[in-house]
């Protein structure tokens, strides 16, 4: 209330003073907070001129950007189609194997080729059926259903993994606009101490030092708000491949964004990633192939049987009498007798790739807790410093920057302090965000990690 006392009271003395005063209240944003978890800024001038989204109805809200992405991602279709067809595979391992018809034409005399000449010239149709031996194909279903399963897993896998992405790049673009935002709120800062430093020099009572400085910060602030830029570029392609659209579309944020900052616990997390998350549920399901795979190598040291049955004709003698016609039954069964060198041999195969997926789900178990447990840290870390700029930092750099400048307009507080605290306020301000965004993409990836949604109800 003060300084905006002193701001009216100035502004007949000194006009461009005054605009100074209330390019301060504008350069200093209030940060707006809902119970709910609603963020918005009011950015007055900067926040109209970054947002033409507004007009078209062109704005990706994250809800929006994850149905896009879960609807439209070429790689995420791509797991899906390859799930689909393992799923048609177990059927197809539990079949037996097609039977066998065949045709003969039996002891043709070469010198005639007259089927009625020879007594065992004969016209022959047989069938045939591979049987394997009892509990093969049983096993090799199973095998397969589990893999079929493991591979079904891996979609929701591929989903959870998509959805951290899109949203991790979701608010990285909120931060490059709020950044941008804070860039263009202290350049029309600066802009405007120019002025007053440049009238103060005129008139004797500042230097041209203060002009330069002024100049040089504006330079800088237009160095990094180019950097913003082209980082914003690169991250709108990024976002447009996930969501399978155009890389040149332009994406519009919302310049308010709901979030939550829960609460979490380390070994809860650890314990609910065992039960929820799709990858260790493929890992088992690939284990419970390898077992079945040994118990079928087992299996192999048992022969398979083929039966089968034929009809030969014969043709009438040449005087025309008849012949009788021939029926036959047959069975064979394949003999292992090579089995130290290749029944064995595939027994101990199986065996090892058994070991494999025991070392394979011990090994993810290992990274996922170590994951865990390094973005719950990070988390916490993002939160407090969240909560210690929003309560703390930012309203003390507020006071300071206010306390200064109405120093300065009467020459109490030397110009360099003001410049320096005016840019550690715009700089705190850019950290909020920063980590605000990195607090909602660490549990987005902690989300992921887990195998499910951290921070709703």
């Amino acid at each position: 209330m003060f300084f905006l006392i002193y701001a009216w009271l100035f502004r007949r003395a000194n006009p461009a003073w005054a605009t100074l005063s209330i390019g301060l209240a504008m350069c200093s944003p209030g940060l707006v907070f809902s119970p709910t978890g609603t963020i918005g800024v009011v950015w007055a001038q900067a926040l109209a001129e970054t947002r033409p989204g507004d007009k078209d109805g062109s704005i990706l809200t994250l809800d929006l950007a994850v149905g896009y992405a879960l609807a439209g991602n070429p790689g995420l279709a791509e797991i899906k189609a390859r799930a689909e067809a393992m799923s048609a595979v177990p059927a197809q391992a539990g079949a037996l194997p097609d039977p066998t018809v065949s045709f003969e034409m039996l002891n043709v005399p070469t010198s005639s080729f007259d089927l009625h000449k020879e007594d065992m010239t004969m016209l022959g149709v047989g069938i045939s059926q591979t049987l394997p031996f009892p509990g093969k194909l049983a096993l090799r279903e199973k095998i397969a259903n589990q893999e079929a399963l493991a591979t079904s897993d891996s979609v929701d896998e591929a989903q959870l993994r998509l959805v951290s992405e899109v949203k991790q790049s979701w608010w990285r673009l909120f931060y490059y606009d709020r950044a941008l935002n804070v860039l263009a709120e202290a350049e029309h800062f600066y802009r405007q101490l120019i002025d007053i430093a440049q009238t103060k020099y005129q008139f004797g009572k500042g230097t041209q030092q203060d002009v330069l400085l002024a100049q040089l910060e504006l330079s800088n602030l237009k160095n990094g708000k180019l950097e913003l830029v082209s980082l914003r570029h690169s991250q709108n392609a990024r976002i447009n491949a996930l969501l399978d659209r155009p890389p040149e579309t332009s994406v519009q944020i919302p310049a308010e964004a709901e979030f939550k900052l829960p609460d979490i616990v380390e070994p809860a997390l650890q314990d609910k990633a065992l039960k929820m998350r799709p990858l260790f549920a493929q890992h088992r399901k690939m284990l419970d192939a390898a077992l079945s795979k040994v118990d079928l190598a087992k299996q192999d040291f048992y022969p398979d049987f083929t039966v089968g049955a034929g009809y030969a004709v014969r043709q009438n003698t040449p005087t025309g009498q008849s012949r009788s016609n021939f029926a036959s039954v047959q069975l064979s069964m394949n003999l292992p007798i090579y089995a130290a060198r290749k029944q064995s041999k595939a027994v101990d195969q199986r065996k090892s790739e058994l070991l494999q997926e025991q070392y394979s789900l011990q090994d993810e178990h290992h990274k996922i807790q170590a994951e865990i447990a390094a973005k719950a840290a990070e988390y916490q870390h993002a939160k407090e410093k969240l909560l210690l700029l929003e309560h703390e930092i930012i309203p003390q750099a507020q006071q300071t920057v206010s306390s200064l400048l109405a120093g300065y307009q009467v020459s109490q507080t030397s110009f360099t302090d003001l410049l320096r605290t005016q840019l550690s306020f715009f700089q705190y301000q850019t950290q909020y965000w920063q980590a605000l965004t990195s607090s909602q993409q660490l549990l987005a990836e902690l989300s992921a990690e887990v195998g499910e949604e951290l921070g709703h109800d």
